[in-house]
């Protein structure tokens, strides 16, 4: 499923994350110390090699709802932004700081000149945010700040699975027909 607003394309799709050889960045759902570990971080950190570990380094730790930004290595994109999302139940206010780890990794896209980003949907493996109300952080977040990104015309949600997928394309014609989303 995709949609088109303002000049930005919003795209929806069932994949792997490490694994998305058309876009510019691809975006790390991190722990604070941007280390390998289990699901999206597990994934990006395999097929971008030790490198990438190695980057990360220096960079860690992060809070959550900040993002950074390092060379993509073996993957086939030109970047990873990592973003640690809030641990639902734990950090508060939780869909503020999922919104603001979007925004952040939209405002280091933009940065480094970026037209196509992929995400994940960050904090809803290990950090157990719930799908519906992460869906709504991040493709509000996407809607809000559709009209205000020079560089990017393209944003990528790959999701892990089927129930995923039919959320975020629930949640995403939801929002759309919203007239304060626009």
């Amino acid at each position: 499923m995709d949609v088109t607003l303002d000049k930005i394309r919003i795209e929806l799709v069932q994949g792997d994350i490490a694994n998305q050889p058309d876009v510019e960045a691809v975006v790390n759902a991190a722990n604070a110390q941007l280390r390998s570990g289990g699901g999206v971080a597990g994934a990006i950190h395999r097929a971008a090699g030790p490198k990438l570990a190695e980057a990360c380094k220096p960079l860690a730790p992060i809070q959550p709802g900040e993002a950074v930004c390092t060379e993509a290595f073996d993957l086939p994109n030109d970047y990873v932004i990592h973003v640690l999302g809030p641990v639902y139940g734990r950090d508060e206010p939780a869909a503020a700081l999922l919104r603001s780890g979007y925004e952040n990794a939209l405002d280091l896209a933009e940065e480094h000149e970026v037209s196509s980003i992929a995400f994940p949907a960050i904090s809803t493996g290990a950090f157990g945010y719930p799908m519906r109300p992460a869906a709504h952080a991040a493709l509000g977040t996407m809607l809000t700040n559709a009209p205000i990104l020079e560089h990017i015309e393209l944003v990528r949600f790959v999701l892990f699975d089927a129930k995923a997928m039919s959320i975020f394309e629930d949640m995403l014609a939801e929002l759309r027909d919203d007239p304060l989303m626009g």
